[in-house]
């Protein structure tokens, strides 16, 4: 699976440090990955979220901070939406993000 951007991530554990070994682990794993739909990705992750078009979203760290992103699996592809804490998430549509 090809991830777009990892910069996005790298930018976010700069400034929460405390989630960097969090994020690089999720990227390793997602770049390494296979998946061919939303049910083989949840195996992998099943607490994360389904959302419609694709979308997940992934608490890291403990559900401390949120990841959403979308999937393309035909061309195995991850575009990162967003990155950011719980309160942050709140105040955004993950739908249309």
């Amino acid at each position: 699976m090809r991830v777009i951007a990892k910069r996005t991530l790298r930018a976010f554990w700069q400034k929460h440090a405390d989630c960097q070994e969090a994020l690089k682990s999720w990227y390793r794993e997602t770049e390494k990955s296979e998946w061919q739909n939303i049910n083989d990705l949840k195996k992998d992750y099943p607490s994360a979220s389904i959302l419609k078009e694709n979308r997940i979203v992934y608490n890291i760290k403990g559900n401390h901070y949120r990841l959403v992103v979308k999937f393309n699996f035909e061309f195995q592809i991850c575009w990162i939406r967003f990155i950011g804490t719980h309160a942050d998430y709140d105040k955004i549509d993950a739908h249309h993000i």
